[in-house]
């Protein structure tokens, strides 16, 4: 028996249902299926550019070793040079082979190694801090059971030369997980979450604490707004990421995946100029996994997954005798069905999110980052993995069990629509 079907009871624990095996059965047309033409009410018009694959791909350094599984990663401009931060592992899901690759690139075709972390369990969640000439990368340790997430702290290394660090060392309490880094008037802002270990637990019990944190040295984090404790949301919300709206507030999206007493799905929330330890939100029974949020033309916009099931929701209003029943419900009905990585808007003022478009993407994918392209005022460059994007469509688990790639591709705001 090979090591993916050894991994088959564990997942099927992970997703307590008797039924998983039967769902993975489903296909796109079975579990409901998405429209994939443009919401033409956005505020702008989005065009998408064709994908370039980037890992595997030709530009890629000799040192670089790839496994199936090709997903998280970060993406950062640096000192005239794109920096890529990838994790690759045998699947989706947790074990021992996972190693963090980091690569650049001048002209993002052409690729020199820069360094690799592996320590023998798994790393998730690469993240980027470019900063007075600096470069710190930060990425999570969790373990190597693919049925659970278990926290074992994160990690901090300094980039000293081309393939040398310092570190990596000990950084945050024993369960932060960092999520989202933004430098805002020359000030590092970092988003993460505490409690992580709970979402797959299930039972309601212990809530996840988001953090906006910031720092003098890129290692010692304290809380954003002085004075305050470093939680600005206790709930079932984990990953999160944020925009800075020009009247000085912010704007959030946070996936609550772990569900709390407004339910399951997402939030969405803002925070006055000045306060931003003051969040108020808004439930959305849709799920923006893997959130990434960045402005252009005066709007909010997000990056994140989105389901072709149930409209797209992923708290389907039927609970079941405990908080138990009801998340494994929803676990199972998410894995089962298809998915896509799109383009939302995002309304600051109402809290709400509206579809724009799906980006190229099927199976297991949407851990984007969006870079602004130099010289461009109009254009972002996306970083994304998906499973591959030919044959028939499949549901997310069978994605995650599969290969998969990551690609870069340009998208462009406009006034009118424009031939994509």
């Amino acid at each position: 028996m090979n090591t993916l079907q050894n991994q088959w009871p564990s997942i099927a624990t992970r997703i307590r249902a008797i039924g998983v095996l039967a769902a993975l059965t489903l296909t796109a047309l079975a579990c409901g299926s998405g429209n994939s033409e443009p919401n033409v009410s956005a505020a702008l018009y989005p065009s998408v550019g064709a994908p370039s694959w980037v890992v595997p791909g030709v530009g890629l350094p000799a040192e670089v070793t790839l496994q199936d599984s090709n997903n998280n990663l970060d993406v950062v401009r640096h000192e005239g040079r794109v920096f890529l931060a990838f994790r690759t592992s045998e699947t989706h899901f947790a074990g021992p082979s996972t190693v963090l690759w980091v690569v650049s690139s001048v002209d993002e075709l052409t690729w020199r190694y820069e360094g690799h972390f592996a320590l023998g369990t798994d790393l998730r969640e690469p993240r980027f801090l470019s900063w007075q000439g600096s470069l710190w990368l930060y990425f999570a340790v969790l373990g190597t059971n693919p049925a659970k997430l278990e926290p074992q702290g994160s990690r901090v290394a300094k980039y000293q030369a081309p393939g040398q660090w310092q570190g990596p060392d000990k950084v945050f309490d024993s369960t932060f997980i960092p999520w989202r880094v933004h430098v805002i008037d020359d000030k590092p802002l970092m988003v993460g979450y505490s409690g992580g270990g709970n979402i797959y637990d299930a039972n309601g019990a212990e809530l996840i604490t988001v953090k906006l944190l910031t720092t003098d040295d890129g290692t010692t984090w304290r809380p954003w707004v002085d004075g305050t404790d470093r939680s600005v949301l206790v709930s079932g919300g984990s990953e999160t990421d944020i925009a800075v709206l020009a009247d000085g507030g912010l704007v959030a999206v946070v996936r609550n995946e772990a569900g709390d007493s407004d339910g399951f799905g997402a939030k969405v929330c803002r925070a006055p100029a000045g306060q931003w330890d003051q969040w108020e939100c808004a439930a959305d029974p849709k799920k923006y996994d893997s959130p990434q949020l960045f402005t252009q033309g005066g709007k909010v916009w997000l990056i994140g997954r989105r389901s072709l099931a149930n409209e797209g929701h992923y708290d389907l209003k039927d609970p079941g005798e405990s908080h138990n029943e009801t998340s494994t419900k929803y676990q199972l009905q998410w894995w089962s069905s298809p998915k896509r990585c799109a383009l939302w808007r995002v309304d600051p003022v109402a809290l709400r999110v509206t579809w724009v478009r799906d980006l190229p993407s099927k199976g297991d994918t949407c851990f984007a980052t969006a870079l602004p392209v130099p010289g461009q005022a109009d254009t972002w460059r996306i970083y994304n993995y998906t499973s591959p994007l030919e044959g028939e469509d499949i549901n997310w688990l069978q994605g995650q069990l599969g290969q998969t790639l990551i690609y870069r591709l340009d998208v462009s705001f406009h006034n009118s629509p424009r031939t994509p």
